[in-house]
């Protein structure tokens, strides 16, 4: 592998499931991250996303894709491939 190569962006796939938890004694529910799993493809997140939002224990999942530059370590924002179900709102994830 090149240099040049170790240096170009990273593209990861993700597929995230979510699960409802109470929160508190007044008894509000929110969703919250159950399951994260990388791929190596945003077809193999899509497939996954699709089959965990089958699952009774999941009220919603996300596939998306986050690009990482390797020299900063930063990660820009989420490109989603597919929402199922209940997922957060854009702004809350």
């Amino acid at each position: 592998m090149s240099e040049e190569n170790k240096n170009d962006p990273k593209v990861h796939y993700i597929c995230q499931t979510y699960v409802e938890k109470k929160a508190g004694r007044d008894g509000r529910v929110s969703l919250s991250i159950d399951k994260q799993i990388k791929y190596s493809s945003s077809h193999e997140a899509q497939l996954r996303a699709e089959r965990e939002h089958r699952s009774e224990s999941c009220v919603g999942v996300d596939a998306y894709s986050v690009i990482e530059d390797p020299n900063s370590g930063e990660v820009g924002d989420p490109t989603f491939i597919v929402r199922l179900g209940s997922v957060p709102d854009l702004d809350d994830s």
